[in-house]
């Protein structure tokens, strides 16, 4: 049951707070409720209807939109099915980096300048209107309803985007007072730190968790170690998002806060995808979002086939994303989930592309692959890997005082196993591993260039 102060905040100071910023995200989050529920049919009717509205609207102000229909012979108005996208080309970061401006709509309204981390490679940077910020915050609302959790319950965010943490001014700060969001910088993992975020989550006893699944799994092993009691916090649910969900850690995090791991899927450049529900599916916010998945040469998966996960954001009119290719690799499902919604599902997300690697052979695979060598040693605090090309592999290793030196040999012989015999395999041991730019803890990353990949598959 919904209490006063949490009532006061979702029913009146945040609608007030949207409506001051002209989003109309409350108005989109009840219609987000009402269709969740509709049969999977009239939900492919209307997302039908919405892409051919959306492509005939950019195709006629978005100067980059309309010369490629143009180019193209395409005609937003016979769009007739949801494979209708798939004669158009893929949109890439480097398509954006050169169109930037070519991208943005006549006479858009105000738009705001974001920029991705760049952990990849170059940063890219876009442009995001008020339509789309209503979109991902109604539907992260909505995710959030589905677990008996609203805006205005108490919440601890642990978050490192530059972005988030470098707009702490006044006007925000006094927001996030109000509504109870407490945030703690994910890149600010020390021990001393990890102390105080044990602490500060004991005292806040939030209703919900939000967080990168490393750093949530990291304060929660602090906690463990240190002997200290999460688990009876009243915390409902611990969202996790931005980084591919481990079984492990969903495994230490649910036990440690004592409360269910929702996973959530998306990105600052392809919006709010996905979101787990109670019955456990990833869920697309399939009314304002396409997601195809797609082999190395562009064509589409059969279903339960992994794939290059593609978005078409149809909230996006002011600066667009249509086949907007992410990076990630997941597989689609088309099996009704036991909850009732009759949104799609996406089966898994196995991670970014970088998060895989490839052996001399040419044979691609997970990092999970070299992941599992590393985790089952004893004395190790932290981990990285990193494919610096196909012929040399990097492992920064934290141990402690259980660590074995003989373990080094062990890490290059299976990762020999995996890799080839010829690669180079360096073990190094290091006192800390710096997060990435934006707090994200990754275990394993490659440099393999994806081209090189395909070439090296295609060749095997």
């Amino acid at each position: 049951m919904m209490g006063l102060y949490t009532a006061l905040c979702a029913n009146l100071l945040f609608p007030l707070h949207e409506r001051l910023k002209h989003h109309d995200s409350v108005a989109r989050r009840r219609q987000l409720e009402d269709s969740q529920w509709w049969p999977a049919s009239r939900i492919e009717q209307q997302r039908i209807q919405r892409l051919r509205a959306f492509l005939g609207e950019i195709g006629r102000t978005v100067p980059y939109y309309r010369d490629l229909f143009a180019r193209e012979g395409f005609d937003p108005a016979g769009i007739d099915s949801l494979a209708a996208l798939q004669r158009l080309p893929f949109l890439t970061k480097p398509v954006i980096r050169t169109n930037v401006e070519q991208l943005k709509a006549e006479g858009h309204g105000p738009l705001s300048r974001y920029n991705t981390g760049g952990s990849s490679g170059e940063p890219l940077i876009f442009y995001i209107g008020k339509s789309r910020k209503s979109h991902d915050v109604a539907a992260k609302w909505r995710a959030t309803r589905w677990w008996g959790v609203d805006i205005g319950d108490p919440e601890l965010v642990v978050w490192g985007s530059p972005v988030e943490l470098g707009a702490q001014d006044r006007i925000r700060q006094l927001r996030d007072a109000l509504m109870r969001s407490h945030l703690l910088p994910a890149f600010e993992m020390s021990p001393a730190n990890l102390d105080r975020f044990v602490d500060t989550i004991r005292r806040v006893r939030p209703a919900m968790l939000f967080g990168y699944p490393s750093s949530l799994s990291l304060i929660a092993e602090h906690a463990r170690k240190k002997g200290i009691a999460m688990d009876s916090l009243g915390i409902k649910v611990a969202f996790v998002t931005s980084e591919k969900l481990y079984d492990e850690q969903r495994r230490i995090i649910s036990e440690t806060y004592g409360c269910p791991v929702a996973n959530g899927y998306g990105a600052r450049d392809a919006g709010f995808i996905a979101h787990e529900c109670p019955s456990g599916s990833l869920h697309i916010s399939a009314e304002d979002i396409i997601v195809e998945t797609v082999r190395a040469d562009g064509t589409p998966t059969a279903q339960g086939e992994a794939g290059e996960i593609v978005v078409t954001h149809m909230a996006t009119a002011e600066f667009p994303f249509v086949r907007y290719r992410t990076g990630d690799v997941g597989v689609l499902s088309d099996a009704p989930c036991a909850c009732g919604r009759g949104l799609p599902v996406l089966a898994e997300v196995q991670g970014r592309t970088t998060d895989f690697v490839v052996a001399q052979d040419g044979t691609i695979m997970h990092g999970l692959a070299l992941i599992y060598t590393v985790r089952d040693l004893l004395g190790v605090e932290r981990f990285k890997i990193v494919q610096e090309s196909l012929d040399r592999t990097t492992v920064l290793l934290v141990p402690n005082e259980r660590f074995d030196p003989e373990s080094e040999a062990r890490i290059v012989r299976e990762f020999k196993a995996r890799l080839g015999l010829g690669v180079e395999i360096s073990v190094q041991c290091v006192n800390e591993i710096p997060p990435e730019k934006s707090g994200k803890y990754r275990y394993v990353t490659s440099k393999v260039d994806l081209a090189l990949r395909r070439e090296a598959s295609a060749h095997a």
